[in-house]
């Protein structure tokens, strides 16, 4: 949605308010026309309800704004007498509109504080709980956001299981996007398929600067950029529409800065043509074949192989990655994949029953179509890739046949349709055309990233479908505050005790917080009963 229909809208709002309520503010001793004036008459209704002034400000914040204005017309019609459960239930549930019959068919007298009625059980209910969850959507929005781990691409880094709160304001929180959805969910109401959201309108969004930016190596959050796609290919197909903020929330690490130069070499990633260095926490994997005598995946009742290692074999070496793939009667031999980290691997290696492990790495210069940008002209697979250019805002690439499918999505989507702009790009014969005109160069409008897992052969990632824009970036991992492992047996067995509040970031191995936590919330907690039996004494 452009300013001007932004404008219009805000406008048309503003009309219907005041020809809904401009005689509730004449009943008060106000002017009619202190209702017609955009943020001036928000201001005059805090003073008429008497509530703070800054309450006019969550008026204007997305998400919370549709919280607010149910509070306030319950309010208002409290503040002239309209307390019954009758008129509580009918102003809800008409959206306000209520508001209209009210002032147009009934007598306002406007009380003031000592005059005021006792309002009904709904009405002390609802104020309540709205303020509750406008608390917490602000503290979701602009601050911290739970979020769990759902696949194995940052395995052994963090866990499918791990429970994490998510920084928004290290990189900087986005306004919402999307004006209308029901707070604290994201694409869909919980434990259902139903839309959360109305996809339009859309709103005008910017980042609000944060305490640091993207660095190599950040764990990130964001929204996956090409969520629209049923099935990415090649080639992508089944569009539909999702709004940034409400596509699918993916965590990667950020091996790729705006400006670099990036390729991988047998797995391993090197920027500017330097091998990249993980931090000390990460724990790279990849995929290897193992052989065996003996079965070493899990088994259910029918005695049919299962896609996770056996317990003993988990506990042992850290594998949560394996899955069987072939059985040679003959020899008595089992052959599987497990995605391990150089750790588990010197230590299979010398496991009673192996027969041989071998790393599994895609030959270099054999093609993988499913690899981005999907050209002929590229041999690239997951283990040997690039180099690749990554895009900086301000900086300006040419643009030729061979180049505009690294940037295509680019012109046509991140910095196009999103962005409210109609870009599209054709050829003709050599010549590369935007919006039916010759083009042979483009200068980029936003910052790209290169988000990549640490289970490098078993993460859907940049090397699958490209850059992710900066304002697709939601935050970053801080915490880990629960972690359950699904595939353990028995409801202790599942608990991860030692990643219970442990530290995302950081050197060495991981610390847990948690008996500590308990310890000063015993101390809290005793500290407040000591003080209730002081005031009794």
């Amino acid at each position: 949605m452009s300013i001007v229909n932004w404008l219009a809208l805000i406008a048309i709002i503003q009309v219907v308010h005041f020809l809904g309520t401009w005689k509730f503010y004449v009943a008060a001793g106000k002017k009619p026309w202190q209702g017609a004036i955009p943020v001036y008459n928000a201001v005059v209704l805090m003073q008429l309800l008497k509530r703070p002034w800054w309450w006019t400000l969550l008026l204007f914040i997305p998400i919370v704004n549709l919280i607010m204005f149910p509070v306030l017309c319950v309010e208002t019609l409290s503040r002239f007498g309209k307390t019954s459960i009758k008129d509580t239930l009918l102003v809800i549930a008409s959206a306000g509109l209520y508001l209209f019959y009210i002032n147009y068919t009934q007598q306002l007298t406007y009380l003031k504080d000592e005059d005021l009625k006792k309002p009904n059980a709904i009405v002390e209910w609802f104020g309540s709980f709205a303020w509750a969850i406008v608390a917490a959507t602000i503290v979701h929005t602009y601050v911290m956001q739970p979020f769990v781990i759902p696949t194995s691409s940052l395995e052994k880094t963090l866990l499918v299981g791990d429970f994490l709160f998510v920084s928004k304001f290290h990189f900087g929180a986005r306004t919402p996007m999307t004006a209308i959805a029901a707070p604290m969910m994201h694409d869909v109401f919980m434990g259902t398929k139903t839309k959360s959201y109305l996809p339009k309108p859309q709103l005008p969004s910017f980042r609000i600067p944060g305490v640091e930016k993207i660095e190599h190596n950040d764990i990130v959050v964001f929204n996956w950029p090409i969520d629209e796609f049923a099935d990415i290919g090649p080639p992508p197909s089944g569009k539909m529409y999702k709004p940034i903020d409400k596509k699918s929330n993916y965590v990667k690490r950020c091996v790729g800065l705006p400006g670099d130069s990036l390729e991988v070499r047998g797995g391993y990633v090197y920027i500017n043509g330097v091998l990249n260095e993980l931090p000390d926490r990460a724990r790279l994997q990849f995929a290897y074949i193992i052989k065996s005598k003996s079965v070493l995946v899990s088994i259910d009742n029918q005695r049919r192989l299962l896609p996770e290692p056996n317990q003993i074999f988990a506990a042992k070496f850290d594998v949560s990655d394996m899955y069987a793939t072939a059985f040679d009667k003959k020899t008595g031999t089992y052959t599987y994949t497990a995605h391990l980290t150089d750790k588990a691997y010197l230590g299979i290696k010398n496991y009673p029953g192996i027969i041989s492990i071998e790393k599994k790495i895609a030959q270099k210069g054999k093609k993988d179509a499913g690899i981005f940008p999907n050209t002929a002209a590229n041999n690239w697979n997951t283990d040997y890739f690039g180099p690749i250019y990554i895009p900086q805002a301000g900086k300006t690439v040419a643009i030729t046949t061979e180049s505009i499918a690294f940037y295509k999505r680019i012109i046509e989507v991140y910095e196009g349709s999103e962005m409210g702009i109609n870009n599209t790009i054709t050829q003709n014969g050599t010549t590369v055309l935007l919006n039916k005109k010759p083009i042979t160069e483009y200068t980029f409008t936003m910052d790209y990233y290169w988000m990549m897992g640490d289970n490098r052969n078993n993460s859907q990632d940049a090397r699958s479908w490209g850059y992710v824009p900066m304002n697709h970036v939601v935050g970053k991992p801080v915490f880990v505050w629960m972690s359950f492992n699904n595939n353990a047996k028995g409801l202790y067995n599942k608990i991860r005790w030692d990643r219970f509040f442990t530290t995302v970031s950081g050197k060495g191995e991981t610390t847990s917080y948690f008996i500590p936590f308990l310890i000063v919330l015993a101390g809290g907690i005793g500290f407040r009963w000591f003080q209730k039996r002081r005031k009794k004494a």
